[in-house]
């Protein structure tokens, strides 16, 4: 049976902060006696004493925690100086406020600690959780009491979670809410009748967890599962939640409940000691053996590890927050000790850190839960268990030894994989085949014996087979090859990918840890090939078919950030990473060569759709260069999408797309239209656009002396950047307003997921500026841009716009399209509003990023123009910043090509001298790169630009 637990039954260190509670209660006995007796006095008095030794306390605690060698001594000691504050506080109220001498049935109370501060661990914002249990209904005097206690307590400034209830109303409760069993699981004794509380243990033991174990754990099981799914259902978010998500404290937690509850609630922790209790037996079995003496060390370093960060995640925000923000990590990396070394930087280092740890946690929820599980589960129905013992027999085993155990795959035993490494692949690939789950014994027997993963062993041709069936053939290779991350087996046996476990990235572009993103990734291929992205992604969901040879493409996508951190350079890096690891597969040279490729140059996609003019004939012919065969050119776009959808959700929109069909397509052409290369290439990209221009004109101009004169004076590339039905719309539009007031029309381009508008107007100068900038004012974000002007010093300029939340502007109301109208008609005739100083739209947490700013010329792209490629901090009316700029030292934008990658702008212009409209000269760009480095480098105010301003901006 249970005993009554009381803070000094537990093996818990001495607290670091000793309170002298006979002092404490001598100065609150003082205080009474120099008291009027009034209550409101007393709680007064009472307060003050309290929160002195409270707020010194506290401060003692949280000032040395650098000192400790983890977090849960810090969270003992914290824990324990709330137990002389309560304790003291409820002696001052039962002996002087409310006294009862000879207490009556209805009198009798006692106070226990619950859930984390019944465990003994309190943070410095956590909540304290108490538990006043009655002998029976409430009467004044208890009412009294538990009122004098509750708002003495909120004086002190503490947060309490309370509840009052006879030791009958707590086992009923307990017995059909599992959230406040856990809570009582873990109580402690704190002050006053220890009958009641010795009452209370024997009925939950024999009422509650006698008869309700199987119901506890799957009720933790479940209530994990949900807390992971409103976490997000990856432990490898870049900004964890660490307490309730997935691979933090909780996870721990569940375990040790779960334990707890079947080992019949022991005392002391059973997990948390340095060396394994005696087994405790009952009529399930014994829970020896469920961990190693290892694992009992990772479990314990974890969880110290954990309780360390989440105490200062608490103390570095000033409140109770669970995630660890950007905002947060670097000083939390820096109080942990982390210092930045061979150019990794020590937050970076941190985060590793902490994500291997999530990782050991995921390893050590798997094992113990599913063990648990297993061990709880109520038997199966005899068809049930006919039905899967039977499926080996229809599905013959990969490998002898493979067994069937409660609808998972298992080993009879470790021997297995001892006698021949190779089933450890074997048993994954036949998992994955018939969409099963590992038995925790085949999980703990892997992670167990991976120094089996020896070099002859990679290079072994039937093990890379198997791989390869895993990684290319599989039915699920996401879920497959992230229980292989979660063992350890994948980055032991793909050392290129083992660098990159649990490796994080310090920027607001990316979600995920750099391997949990390139598994996404693979599960995006994978996803497109059978289909599931045809609606979203139609061109490639049509190419996989066409691909000569997949498993270049998966491999590619496995090993395409490898190089990171890599002193060649990611590109440089990864490639020799690839060329290793592939050759180590014993992949065919073309193959190897063709990989090697792939990671080489698996930003160049997005790069030139994003931030080029794919209506440049020079842009389309440099293109064509690198990537030099249609084979290519498939592999890049499946690879190029899945990448960029696998960075976190909404990276991915229409307006990528459309760049990106719009360069596939001009690239297939130049294809089409010859072999050649170097000069004979540009020459026959150039004479193909001529031809589809001089062919363009002719139909659009069929039958309309008007279109035919007006697309007279519009340059070649005017034609290429926009479909017919939209040349139809700025002609009609530019005839309306040639000479005469400026027209701006505004429509939703679902295609480009962005609003378009068209801004037609005599051309002058600042023009651009001055647009930019009215739409800075109404807060929205500029996503491209494109610049035109006619023979006829008309301008023609289109921007594609989104809102804040990264959807079309106006999307659902057209009303809000007509107003920006309207300003942007103001706009082009010089009326827009005074820049206004905004704070950033990133809030404090970009400012803790390091944005180097650059500015980089490129007149070798473009023979017609200059290309300003700039980078820097991303702020509200950057881009009208930029282009005033560009206004003042006599420079023509010609088209812009806006991009964000979380709190770094990327944006790219070509330009022209405006006398010349030639490319800039030398000293002009040097002139240039300091005046648009100042723009960038301008200082950040933390702050958010708020809705209502963008609100009058539209009502101008």
């Amino acid at each position: 049976m249970v005993e009554v637990p009381s803070p000094s039954m537990t093996s818990n260190p001495k607290p670091a902060y000793p309170v002298d509670g006979k002092a404490l209660r001598e100065r609150l006995t003082a205080a009474y006696e120099d008291s009027s007796g009034d209550v409101s006095d007393l709680r007064r008095k009472a307060v003050s004493i309290l929160k002195a030794e409270w707020d010194q306390g506290k401060a003692h605690i949280l000032a040395r925690i650098d000192d400790q060698k983890g977090g849960l001594s810090s969270a003992i000691a914290l824990s324990a100086l709330a137990d002389e504050i309560v304790g003291a506080l409820w002696d001052f109220t039962l002996t002087h406020v409310y006294r009862a001498r000879n207490p009556t049935e209805g009198e009798r109370l006692s106070l226990l600690a619950v859930g984390g501060y019944g465990r003994g661990e309190l943070a410095p914002y956590s909540d304290l959780d108490l538990l006043f249990v009655r002998a029976w209904k409430e009467t004044s005097h208890s009412e009294s009491v538990i009122e004098f206690i509750l708002y003495s307590l909120w004086d002190l400034g503490l947060k309490v979670g309370h509840a009052s209830r006879t030791v009958e109303e707590t086992v009923k409760i307990a017995r059909t809410d599992h959230t406040v069993m856990t809570a009582l699981l873990e109580y402690r004794y704190l002050a006053g009748d220890k009958e009641l509380a010795q009452n209370l243990t024997s009925r939950l033991n024999s009422e509650v967890i006698r008869q309700g174990t199987y119901e506890f754990v799957t009720a933790k099981l479940d209530e994990r599962d949900g807390r992971h799914a409103r976490s997000g259902t990856s432990r490898y978010v870049v900004e964890p939640n660490i307490k309730e998500g997935k691979g933090g404290l909780r996870d721990l937690q569940s375990l040790f409940w779960m334990a707890k509850y079947m080992a019949r609630a022991m005392p002391a922790p059973l997990l948390r000691e340095p060396r394994p209790r005696p087994a405790v037996s009952d009529e399930w079995g014994t829970l020896e053996g469920v961990l190693t003496d290892r694992e009992r060390q990772t479990f314990t370093q974890a969880f110290d590890f954990l309780w360390k960060v989440r105490f200062l995640l608490h103390m570095t925000a000033g409140r109770g927050e669970e995630r660890l923000s950007f905002d947060l990590q670097p000083e939390i990396a820096q109080r942990m000790g982390y210092v930045s070394r061979n150019g990794e930087p020590a937050v970076e280092r941190f985060m590793h850190r902490y994500f291997i740890v999530a990782k050991e946690v995921g390893a050590l929820t798997r094992i113990f839960c599913a063990t648990l599980e297993s061990q709880k589960a109520k038997p199966l129905t005899r068809l049930t268990q006919m039905v899967q013992s039977s499926m080996l027999v229809f599905n013959k085993p990969e490998h002898p030894g493979f067994v069937m155990n409660a609808g998972r795959l298992s080993v009879q035993n470790a021997e297995v994989f001892t006698k021949a490494p190779i089933a450890m692949l074997k048993l994954f690939r036949m998992a994955d085949r018939l969409e099963l789950d590992l038995h925790p014994d085949a999980f703990t027997a892997i992670t167990r014996n991976l120094k089996l993963i020896t070099p002859d062993l990679r290079r072994d041709p039937e093990a890379a087979e198997v791989f390869l069936d895993i990684l290319v053939r599989g039915k699920n290779p996401y879920r497959t090859l992230s229980l292989m991350t979660e063992t350890g087996l994948l980055g032991r046996y793909i050392p290129e990918y083992g660098h990159i476990v649990a490796q994080t990235q310090f920027n607001m572009y990316h979600t995920y840890t750099v391997d949990e993103h390139t598994l996404r990734a693979i599960g995006i291929i994978r996803d497109i090939e059978t289909g599931r992205y045809k609606e979203d992604h139609p061109l490639a969901s049509s190419l996989m078919p066409q691909l000569a040879d997949k498993e270049t493409l998966y491999l590619a996508m496995l090993l395409h950030d490898t190089g990171k951190g890599a002193p060649e350079g990611q590109e440089i890096g990864g490639e020799i990473a690839a060329r290793r690891a592939c050759a180590r597969l014993g992949l065919k040279d073309w193959q190897i060569d063709q990989v090697a490729w792939l990671v080489r140059h698996h930003l160049v996609l997005s790069d030139y759709a994003q931030k080029r003019d794919v209506s440049d004939p020079d842009t389309i012919a440099a293109f064509a260069r690198i990537v030099e065969t249609p084979e290519r050119l498939r592999l890049l776009l499946v690879l190029t999408v899945a990448d960029i959808r696998a960075v976190g959700p909404g990276i991915w929109n229409g307006w990528k797309g459309q760049l990106m069909r719009e360069l596939l397509a001009a690239t297939e052409a130049a294809f089409r239209g010859g072999r050649g290369s170097g000069s004979d290439a540009l020459t026959q990209v150039r004479e193909h656009k001529r031809n589809r221009a001089r062919d363009m004109r002719a139909a659009l101009g069929e039958n309309s002396p008007d279109m035919k004169a007006w697309l007279e004076t519009m340059e070649d590339s005017y034609l290429f950047a926009f479909s017919p039905e939209e040349i139809k719309q700025h002609a009609q539009q530019a005839w309306s307003t040639f000479q005469s007031d400026p027209s701006a029309r505004g429509r939703i381009d679902t295609q480009r997921n962005a609003a378009a508008f068209c801004i037609c107007v005599a051309d002058r100068a600042g023009l651009f500026a001055d647009l930019a900038r009215c739409f800075t004012n109404i807060g929205a974000n500029v996503v491209g841009a494109q610049v035109f002007t006619s023979t006829d010093g008309q301008a023609l300029d289109v921007f594609y716009v989104q809102n804040t939340e990264g959807k079309p502007l106006g999307y659902d109301d057209p009303a809000t399209l007509r107003q920006v109208e309207n300003l942007l008609e103001k706009a082009a005739l010089g009326d827009v509003a005074a820049p206004v100083v905004h704070k950033s739209t990133l809030s404090t947490k970009a400012a803790v990023f390091s944005i180097a700013p650059t500015v980089v010329f490129d007149n070798e792209s473009s023979k017609q123009a200059t290309i300003i490629e700039v980078s820097g901090r991303d702020r509200p009316g950057l881009l009208a910043d930029l282009a005033q700029v560009l206004n003042r030292h006599k420079v023509d934008i010609s088209s812009a090509h806006i991009d964000c990658y979380g709190e770094r702008a990327v944006d790219a212009f070509y330009v022209v001298d405006h006398f010349s409209k030639a490319q800039l000269t030398r000293a002009q760009m040097d002139k240039l790169h300091k005046a648009l480095i100042e723009v960038l480098d301008q200082p950040v105010i933390p702050g958010k630009k708020g809705r209502a301003q963008a609100r009058a901006s539209l009502a101008r």
